[in-house]
């Protein structure tokens, strides 16, 4: 969900990745972690996806607003408060989206986040250090607006 925000693409992308794991299965090592080999399938995949659809269709990426929430009546602050975090989360550039989804959500270490990701841990770091900033300054400029708008009501 965090690299394709959409649902049925999301499902589509578990399902190419389950596909080409058992289509690959016997380059799995063992004493590896499987989901993290899963997960480096997974971005493969879906980078070549971006790719060819940036070429045939000149598209980019789904604007968050196109993404359907889901609430329930007894969830609706926690999904409020999800959706405005996701939507600071997604606003971030592609590649400080990934680093902050592989070491915050998927918990992977800075070294494996930047084998999956082919980079090296600098990059990693300085990827996650710079998202972290932007998210604490929208979350500043959010709160700021908020209080400014109880001012004036």
């Amino acid at each position: 969900m965090v690299l394709s925000r959409k649902h049925d693409i999301a499902d589509d992308l578990v399902q190419a990745t389950c596909v080409r794991a058992l289509e690959r299965a016997g380059q799995f090592a063992a004493g590896t972690t499987l989901d993290r080999w899963l997960f480096t399938i997974l971005h493969s995949i879906w980078v070549n996806e971006v790719r060819s659809r940036l070429i045939r269709q000149g598209q980019g990426f789904v604007d968050i607003d196109d993404v359907d929430s889901q609430t329930d009546d007894h969830n609706a602050l926690n999904d409020i408060l999800a959706n405005q975090i996701m939507t600071r989360v997604n606003r971030l550039p592609e590649a400080q989206r990934n680093a902050l989804f592989l070491v915050y959500v998927e918990g992977f270490s800075y070294q494996e986040a930047a084998q999956t990701l082919s980079v090296p841990i600098g990059t990693i770091m300085s990827r996650l250090a710079t998202a972290r900033q932007r998210l604490a300054n929208d979350a500043a400029i959010g709160a700021a607006r908020t209080m400014a708008e109880g001012d004036i009501t």
